[in-house]
């Protein structure tokens, strides 16, 4: 099997999301859809730090986002210290080696030179991680059922007898779904604003999971509590590169009325 014939394709982009000469706005009054039409994920950083106060207010902006039954059990971690900088890049480089494995053969259509461009990115980041000045954990506390639901045992059975079992199987089933979702949920929307802020700030970014590939030791380097899961780590600094707009499938492709 060829190396492009392993797993999926990228979508073929062939949409720009503005002009390739239209002005690209920045700063905390520029446009909101100007904004997210030319927020690029940028990985190449430089070395330059970023002001205490303009961290604390990307991330107030991550919190004026929506969660679920507005309870608000998210919690940032930002790294700015250079020692511990230096121990999270050794485990960025070795998720991003883990990564490249797995998606590296991963390419939009026949635009190898577009995954060229992104896999040299993605080896700059990782070869300069150390230098990265500021990284963002975006964590959200994990939900279980609450005591209250445990103890009303009467209250449940009375339940189970109003819905009957058909329609009560199908109900767990969905709440079960719905369980895993809920801190998901909970803390995007916030790690979306926490993006929009800081490329309105003038600030490259970029949302990345890899750190599911070491959990436990990003979690014991950044001291997260246990019962808080990481969703997203997001490394923040000024681009090396310019903002610009976005190319992504047409519309078209993607929207559907009424039903799909």
């Amino acid at each position: 099997m060829s190396e492009r014939g392993r797993g999926p394709q990228r979508a073929e982009a062939t949409e720009l999301s503005r002009p390739a000469d239209a002005a690209v706005p920045v700063g905390v009054d520029a446009p909101i859809l100007d904004v997210m039409a030319t927020m690029r994920a940028m990985r190449r950083l430089k070395p330059d730090p970023v002001p205490r106060e303009v961290l604390a207010e990307i991330v107030r902006a991550a919190t004026w986002a929506p969660s679920g039954s507005d309870a608000q059990h998210y919690g940032f971690v930002v790294v700015t210290d250079r020692g511990k900088m230096a121990e999270l890049a050794e485990l960025w480089r070795d998720v991003v080696e883990v990564y490249s494995e797995l998606m590296g053969t991963v390419v939009p259509g026949a635009d190898d030179d577009r995954h060229a461009r992104m896999a040299d990115a993605l080896r700059h980041q990782a070869e300069h991680f150390h230098e990265t000045p500021a990284l963002i954990a975006a964590c959200y506390q994990r939900s279980g059922p609450g005591l209250s639901t445990l103890a009303d045992v009467r209250g449940n059975v009375d339940l189970a007898r109003r819905l009957g079992p058909a329609r009560l199987r199908r109900l767990v089933a969905g709440a079960r779904t719905a369980g895993g979702l809920a801190e998901a949920s909970s803390i995007y929307p916030a790690v979306q604003n926490l993006l929009l802020a800081a490329r309105a700030h003038g600030l490259g970014a970029t949302l990345t999971i890899w750190h599911l590939f070491r959990e436990a030791d990003f979690r014991r380097v950044l001291g997260v509590p246990k019962d808080h899961g990481i969703y997203a780590l997001v490394p923040v600094g000024y681009p090396l590169g310019n903002f610009g707009p976005v190319r992504r499938r047409p519309v078209d492709e993607a929207l559907h009325w009424e039903q799909w």
